[in-house]
């Protein structure tokens, strides 16, 4: 099992949230990937897209199943990981770094005070 970056919030549906001025990187959990087992395919929106929290990002795909990817905060797609779209399988190995998925400028920033801490994470998926 990895850590969960004491810098990350983090939702209920195992999305992860890392705050930097009036952006947010968002990535999906070490969790997340471990449950969906192999990522074969990514599927993420367009630089300039507006996306609502707790609104569908994408998706990930894996042998396993398609899972949606929800925004841990709202606001506008200002960059995306465009490594993931010829490498998914980054996701299995560092998903809470280099495989992050896409940076949002944050419409709201005090939606941060509603996602979970990495104890609080942690204490959830432990009771999952």
């Amino acid at each position: 099992m990895s850590t969960y970056p004491e810098n990350f919030r983090y939702t209920k549906e195992h999305e992860w949230v890392r705050v930097d001025g009036d952006t947010g990187t968002v990535g999906i959990t070490w969790h997340a990937q471990n449950e969906l087992g192999d990522i074969v395919y990514v599927d993420l929106p367009k630089v300039g897209a507006h996306v609502a929290e707790r609104g569908s990002l994408g998706s990930v795909e894996s042998v396993k199943a398609v899972s949606d990817i929800y925004s841990p905060v709202s606001g506008e797609i200002v960059e995306i990981n465009d490594e993931l779209t010829t490498a998914p399988e980054k996701l299995n190995h560092d998903p809470h770094g280099e495989a992050w998925l896409v940076k949002i400028k944050l419409a709201a920033p005090d939606e941060i005070k509603s996602l979970l801490s990495a104890a609080d994470y942690q204490s959830y998926i432990g009771a999952e």
